[in-house]
C-alpha cells in the first residue's frame, strides 16, 4: 500500500498572515486542498494522512468532504517541530498498517506537486528502497560566514536542492525516528536530513521548479501566477 503523509501543522509565522499558510484561500480554495487533490488524483496513492494543527482538524475534514477527497483516512495532531509532526503521523499509521507499506512524506504547502513527481518518487523507491525529490542548482553558490561577503565558491555541479516527497517504508521511517530519539537528534529540517545524519544514503527522484514550498508572500504570488497559466491552458484545451 502507498500512503501519502502530508505535513500541515506549521503556524506559518514567516507568512505574516492571520491563518496558517496551508489554509490560506487561493481562488476560493485552501492551499492544502490543492495538495490533497494531487494525491487524490494519483492512481498510485491508496490513502492519505494529514498531520494538522488541532484547531483545524474539523475544518480539514469538512474541506475533504466538500471537495471529494475520499482517500483521506486520518487527520492527527502535529508536534512541536516538523520532525515531531511526522512521527505523530507515523505512529497513527503504525496502528493499522504493515511496516512494509510505503509512506510518501510531503509538505502540505507544496500544492503544485505533479503526477510525474509522484510517479518518479515511487519508481526510484522501487529501484533503491527510498527516494527524495531533488533539483540541480543552476545559480552560482557562495559560502559566507557573515552573510555579507565571501571568497569561497561551491561547485554547483555537485549540489542538489531537495524537495518533498520523501519516500520510505513505514518501518524504516519509524526506526529512523526511534534512533533519532536515542541519539538526541531533534528538529531536523527534513526526513532526508534525518536519514543522512543516521548514515543512510540518499537516492534522488525528479523534482520540479513548480513544486515550490509556499513559505513567503512572494511564494503565494508565484503560485497564483502558475495557477493562472494552468487555468488558461485548461480552458483552451
Amino acid at each position: 500500500m502507498n500512503i501519502a503523509l502530508l505535513t500541515a501543522a506549521g503556524s506559518g509565522s514567516r507568512m505574516h498572515q492571520e491563518i496558517p499558510k496551508q489554509f490560506i484561500h487561493i481562488n476560493n480554495k485552501p492551499v492544502i486542498l490543492y495538495t490533497l487533490e494531487a494525491f487524490q488524483k494519483s492512481p498510485l496513492i491508496d490513502e492519505i494522512i494529514v498531520v494538522s494543527l488541532e484547531s483545524w482538524k474539523d475544518m480539514l475534514w469538512a474541506y475533504a468532504k466538500q471537495f471529494g477527497i475520499t482517500k483521506l483516512k486520518y487527520i492527527v495532531k502535529g508536534g512541536k517541530t516538523g520532525q515531531d509532526s511526522i512521527l505523530c503521523g507515523l505512529r497513527e499509521l503504525q496502528k493499522v498498517h504493515d511496516k512494509t507499506d510505503v509512506v510518501m512524506v510531503h509538505d502540505g504547502n507544496r500544492p503544485m506537486i505533479s503526477q510525474e513527481v509522484i510517479a518518479d518518487s515511487l519508481a526510484v523507491y522501487n529501484q533503491y528502497g527510498s527516494a527524495v525529490a531533488a533539483m540541480p542548482c543552476v545559480e552560482a553558490i557562495f559560502e559566507s560566514e557573515d552573510g555579507i561577503s565571501s571568497d569561497i565558491t561551491i561547485p554547483r555541479e555537485k549540489l542538489l536542492r531537495t524537495q518533498t516527497p520523501h519516500t520510505y517504508t513505514l518501518g524504516e521511517l519509524l526506526q529512523a525516528h526511534e534512533e533519532a530519539g536515542k541519539r538526541n537528534i531533534c528538529n531536523t529540517t527534513a526526513t532526508c536530513v534525518l536519514m543522512q545524519k543516521l548514515g543512510k544514503k540518499i537516492y534522488f527522484s525528479k523534482g520540479s521548479e513548480k513544486n515550490l514550498k509556499l513559505t513567503t508572500v512572494d511564494d503565494i504570488d508565484t503560485f497564483v501566477a502558475y495557477l493562472s497559466v494552468q487555468n488558461k491552458t485548461e480552458f483552451k484545451e
